[in-house]
């Protein structure tokens, strides 16, 4: 009998992902601090946390293929996280602009008897130069204050960006499924 598979995220963005695998899968919140560690990058942070998150699920379902995955947007070395209100939201905007950033989205997968299966799949995203008028617009329509960085590329955030950039596509929404699927092959549950 295979292992059941467990989401280790609340997030309604990498479930919608997940589902797209069409396998049955539950979703467990993991219980972890996502407070940035003193000196830590975003990439570090970022994978750490992915790891923490599968790894705060996995002690409590043992039998389970646990997926942990996090996200961080890198700003000259600045993790930028969720802004949470509108006014930080248009700050992060608003130093976004004409800038390349990149976001980084990391994945782990703990299975039973196995090593920790853990990447990071880098997305570099580049900002347009536009008024404030077009960011409040923006801000108001899609209220994407539980984005990393206020953007939402599934949604009408693509308007604020010139290009993206990654090996996959779907992690800049929040789960990388091509990487995902790798690993879920190495494991033999796909």
């Amino acid at each position: 009998m295979p292992c059941p598979l467990i989401l280790a995220s609340t997030s309604r963005y990498r479930r919608d992902l997940l589902e797209r695998l069409a396998i049955p899968f539950s979703v467990v919140k993991p219980e972890v601090d996502e407070t940035q560690l003193d000196g830590e990058s975003p990439l570090a942070n970022c994978r750490r946390l992915a790891l923490e998150k599968a790894s705060a699920v996995a002690t409590s379902h043992t039998d389970a293929i646990v997926i942990g995955s996090d996200q961080v947007l890198d700003l000259d070395g600045e993790a930028m996280s969720k802004p949470g209100d509108f006014a930080t939201a248009l700050a992060q905007l608003k130093r976004c602009q004409g800038r390349t950033l990149v976001c980084y989205t990391a994945l782990c997968v703990l299975a039973p008897a196995h090593a920790p299966l853990i990447d990071v799949v880098a997305t570099e995203i580049v900002y347009r130069n536009l008024p404030d008028e077009d960011l409040i617009a923006y801000l108001e329509r899609e209220q994407p204050f539980d984005a990393a960085g206020a953007v939402k590329v599934e949604t009408n955030g693509i308007t604020l960006l010139s290009a993206v950039r990654s090996d996959d596509p779907t992690a800049i929404i929040g789960l990388p499924l091509i990487r995902l699927t790798d690993f879920l092959r190495e494991l033999g549950a796909l």
